[in-house]
C-alpha cells in the first residue's frame, strides 16, 4: 500500500466519523454527551483540514475549477426540477 492509499484511506476515515458526529450531536438529547460529541467533531474536522492541507502539498488531492457554464447549466437543470 502507497502512503498516498494510506492518506487517502485515513481522509475517507475522518469524514465518515464526521457524519456520525454530527448526527450524535445534533440527535443528543443529554447536554454532557452533546458537549462530548461536540468536542470530538471539532478535532476530526481539524484532523480533516490538516490531512486534506498535506494532501493538497504531496499533490495527492488535485482540485481543479468548475467551469460557471457547468454551474449554470446544474442550476438550470435543477430550477427546473423545483
Amino acid at each position: 500500500m502507497s502512503d498516498k492509499d494510506i492518506i487517502t484511506n485515513y481522509l475517507s476515515i475522518l469524514k465518515s466519523n464526521v457524519e456520525v458526529y454530527v448526527h450524535g450531536t445534533i440527535e443528543s438529547s443529554n447536554q454532557s454527551i452533546r458537549n462530548i460529541l461536540h468536542d470530538g467533531l471539532d478535532l476530526t474536522l481539524k484532523h480533516q483540514a490538516s490531512t486534506f492541507d498535506l494532501m493538497k502539498k504531496l499533490n495527492y488531492y488535485e482540485i481543479s475549477n468548475i467551469k460557471t457554464s457547468e454551474i449554470v447549466k446544474s442550476y438550470n437543470k435543477l430550477s427546473k426540477e423545483v
